[in-house]
């Protein structure tokens, strides 16, 4: 359920408005947060970017020596750019600043060792999908959040989707690597019944279009169901039919469950490997 505007901080910096970033600022917007209540840094904005803040009047690039500490930062740069984003962040916030980072290998001590003035410390992770509404983010709340702040940070975040909290910071990464990362899976998964179709005798166009429809279907019907996938799997398998042929293959050794389960364990140690 998307949040009421006067859920959203009274006042909010977002650091960083590449993909993510903006679908989160146009998200805020959509759900009535106040334009002038919203200031944006980005070191390159895109022409998007620029247009979406000169019309809704966002301030974009403000000298930061004129910017009231915010109740609430978004850091959004990508993990490698926290050291040069830092400084600016710390000369903005003050300690009453509930900062929200979405950088993925960041833990809240690597942020408090850049951002002293850090106290109040969210870590979250959402994924693309929330550029239309539909995300799915993660996010786990250091002790020193408040219950006010912990709502703040969830109005912030649902703004773009569904929020699920977790009680363990070491939990992020393999958030990270499941739900974060997960849309290329599924992507990569369309290329690759496309590609099947096609070796299978289909035109490559017509191939790609019921493969992509194919998923789509799925998924709302996923979203729209009460039952579990599991369920769902079972409705559509027919005693030796064709579905339970290729099932046969895909959920037999070597199949797509083992295999999802080392590519989400590479991403979970690369999130690892970008800490410090």
């Amino acid at each position: 359920m998307s949040p009421t505007a006067d859920q959203l901080p009274r006042s909010v910096a977002l650091v960083g408005a590449g993909k993510m970033g903006g679908a989160m600022l146009e998200g805020w917007l959509k759900v009535g947060m106040a334009p002038g209540s919203i200031a944006v840094f980005d070191p390159q904005p895109s022409g998007e970017l620029r247009a979406l803040c000169a019309v809704r009047g966002v301030a974009l690039n403000p000298d930061p020596a004129g910017v009231e500490p915010p109740a609430a930062l978004v850091l959004a740069v990508k993990p490698q750019g926290l050291e040069a984003a830092a400084p600016m962040v710390e000369a903005i916030v003050s300690s009453d600043t509930l900062l929200v980072s979405i950088l993925a290998g960041k833990t809240v001590d690597d942020l408090r060792r850049r951002i002293p003035s850090a106290r109040a410390v969210v870590r979250a992770m959402p994924n693309l999908p929330a550029s239309i509404g539909a995300g799915a983010t993660g996010a786990f709340a250091s002790a020193e959040v408040s219950a006010e702040g912990r709502a703040q940070a969830d109005a912030l975040l649902s703004a773009n989707g569904v929020v699920e909290w977790i009680g363990d910071e070491a939990l992020i990464d393999a958030v990270t690597a499941l739900s974060g990362s997960g849309p290329a899976y599924v992507f990569h998964l369309v290329e690759s019944m496309a590609k099947a179709g096609a070796a299978a005798g289909l035109p490559p166009d017509l191939a790609a279009r019921l493969a992509r429809a194919t998923v789509t279907g799925a998924g709302r019907l996923l979203a729209e169901s009460d039952l579990p996938p599991e369920q769902l799997r079972r409705n559509v398998t027919s005693p030796g039919g064709t579905t339970a042929a290729a099932l046969d293959v895909l959920m037999g050794e070597g199949g797509l469950e083992p295999l999802m389960r080392e590519a989400v364990a590479a991403a979970k140690r690369r999130a690892g490997e970008l800490s410090g």
